[in-house]
């Protein structure tokens, strides 16, 4: 399984780039620096407020300073419960904020990225960098601060109160803080080798879940017989996930162990330690002072143990950090000009001038390619499998940006328009169709949000397919499933082609729609697309050569090269490789076409 789009360990993440996040949210961080201070505070006067009890109040019988010892620290422990509420709640929002900071940044950032970057990438692996790895965070993301601050602030108030008690014992009370940061850091560094073998477990996961338990997946999977197959294969896959939780929450707890039993044991070497101090006939510590420290001592390893804590928790998000921060440093390979040329009035002149096109781990797609198409007339493009027909089409939409060369529309360099500008010009019609898990309505007003309901019936009717969704239970509301696939591949192809309708493009692309159609319903679905055609500049991918015939040119691709050109009648006469293709059509089956092209690096 590939651990990055690279196909190596994500990049290490410097500390200052996580604190960067909160940026944006520094006021609340001060005010919840400040609530801490002032927990912090009250919470030190409860231990002095013991010792004055123990040592004054309880040994002179003197009820009005117990009444006002004991009113002072059921107050601090009212107010400290408000102040920890308060403190809670302007914490986790914002945790919360940041992590949708980091939601978005990226699903807006993967949404910049080329078609390429998806073709090699496993759609689980995406969903998990979103859902799992940011999820996997939110409890460090939500707490850590606070919990920093507090701890911090805790810390250096008890060491200062417990040397102003008795330095002697203070210095036996830090003395063993080396060891616990120590312990802390191994074990930090084990968990954090376990998250990121953990995260990329599940992200293998989802994409095994994303896959076989689709629509398409579950079908090959009960044609094919495989389904025990395919659930003994999840089984092995979630044990090694569970063996890997274990591991990660085991990780250097026995090491955590020995923390926990020096902490025990403080208060024993502290009643010792006075003892023998007396003993030795030095001054002897007071009761009082003895359980305020104590208390002071406990208040002092609890929140160093949670620093500590932090410190192993951060060691683990890191490894979640570097998998979010490695999409986020994606590059963008399509950008949009700074200052684009704006195109007020599209006529729909598309021209290739000189054009090389090669994919990123592939050899040279197209070459030397010059294509004129004048705006209103036709262009089919030809050729075998892998000739590099629907890459035509991906560089007319700037799904990739040529090589060498330029492509031009009304003179213009794609590259220089805005993607607006791109969008509202050139309409595609996929051989794929691809709708979303929604209403009829809902998918046609993908291409324009603003449509009104008759807008979306003239759209329909234009596109052959009014009469079929009115004949639905519920009409323009009906779902249609999950890609789609509640309905034929004909209603699908004409829903998508009201779709374009809506948009209104000058540009038409078409890779070939109904390739995949019986002739009645290719028959209907052809109408629509004349509807759609008619008036605007269309490029077709053709799979099927009667889709040619009356193209104002057509070009035959070979090898990524344009062997020929010309009508249809034109290159029939030619005899050359078109006639050939057009003869195999027609010898196999009475209907002229040829094989179908795979979408990726055609």
């Amino acid at each position: 399984m590939r651990n990055s789009p690279s196909g190596q360990e994500p990049p290490k993440v410097h500390l200052r780039r996580i604190i960067r996040l909160f940026r944006p949210y520094r006021g609340r961080l001060m005010m919840v620096a400040a609530l801490i201070a002032a927990a912090t505070f009250i919470a030190l006067t409860v231990p002095l407020m013991v010792r004055e009890l123990f040592d004054v109040a309880l040994p002179q019988g003197r009820t009005g300073l117990l009444s006002a010892l004991s009113l002072g620290m059921s107050l601090a422990a009212i107010t400290g419960s408000a102040i920890s509420v308060l403190e809670s709640y302007i914490s986790t929002s914002v945790g919360q904020r940041v992590m949708h900071d980091l939601r978005t940044d990226i699903y807006t950032h993967l949404q910049k990225q080329p078609l390429e970057f998806f073709t090699k990438t496993r759609t689980g692996e995406v969903q998990s960098r979103i859902a799992n790895d940011i999820g996997a965070m939110q409890a460090t993301v939500t707490s850590t601060v606070s919990s920093l601050v507090s701890s911090a602030t805790t810390v250096i108030a008890s060491v200062i109160a417990l040397f102003i008690m008795d330095w002697r014992l203070a210095l036996v009370s830090i003395s063993v803080l080396p060891l616990f940061v120590l312990i802390s850091r191994r074990v930090g560094e084990m968990r954090r080798r376990f998250t990121r073998r953990r995260q990329r477990q599940m992200a293998s996961m989802s994409s095994m879940v994303e896959e076989r338990l689709s629509v398409s997946g579950v079908l090959l999977s009960h044609t094919m017989g495989r389904s025990q197959e395919l659930s003994a294969a999840f089984a092995v896959e979630s044990k090694e996930l569970s063996d890997l939780h274990i591991q990660s929450n085991m990780a250097g707890r026995w090491r955590q162990s020995v923390i926990q039993t020096i902490m025990a044991l403080m208060p024993v070497v502290i009643y010792w330690s006075s003892g023998m101090t007396a003993a030795n006939g030095h001054a002897a510590i007071s009761l009082g002072t003895l359980i305020a420290y104590v208390s002071l001592q406990q208040g002092l390893f609890n929140p160093t143990l949670s620093l500590l804590g932090i410190g192993v928790a951060l060691q683990g998000s890191i490894a979640l950090f570097e998998r979010i921060f490695e999409y986020l440093d994606l590059p963008i390979a399509i950008t949009e000009p700074d200052v684009p040329v704006a195109l007020p009035q599209v006529q729909g002149h598309v021209r290739f001038e000189s054009v090389d096109f090669a994919y990123a781990d592939a050899d040279t797609t197209l070459s030397g390619i010059n294509i004129d198409v004048p705006a209103g007339h036709s262009l089919a493009v030809v050729g075998e499998t892998g000739a590099g027909k629907t890459t035509i089409g991906y560089l007319i939409a700037r799904l990739y940006d040529v090589t060498a060369g330029r492509i031009t529309l009304d003179g213009v360099d794609l590259r220089d328009l805005s993607f607006d500008t791109l969008t509202r010009s050139i309409g595609v019609v996929a051989q794929e169709t691809y709708l979303f898990h929604a209403s009829i309505a809902d998918n046609l007003r993908f291409a324009k949000p603003d449509a009104t309901d008759q807008e979306l019936v003239d759209a329909a009717k234009a596109a052959q397919i009014h009469h079929l969704i009115e004949a639905q239970p519920a009409g323009y509301q009906t779902i249609v499933g999950e890609r789609g696939l509640r309905m034929s591949g004909g209603e699908r192809q004409r829903i998508a082609i009201a779709r374009t309708l809506l948009r209104n493009p000058p540009v038409l692309v078409l890779d070939e729609a109904t390739s995949a159609l019986d002739n009645q319903t290719e028959r209907s679905v052809q109408r629509a697309l004349d509807t759609l055609s008619a008036g605007r500049t269309v490029i077709t991918i053709a799979h099927r050569l009667s889709t040619t015939q009356h193209a104002d040119e057509i070009i035959v691709l070979v090898q990524g090269q344009i062997a020929e050109r010309g009508t249809h009648k034109q290159l029939l006469e030619a005899n050359g490789t078109y006639a050939g293709m057009f003869s195999r059509g027609t010898h196999d089956d009475g209907h002229p076409h040829t094989t179908r092209e795979a979408p990726q690096h055609a």
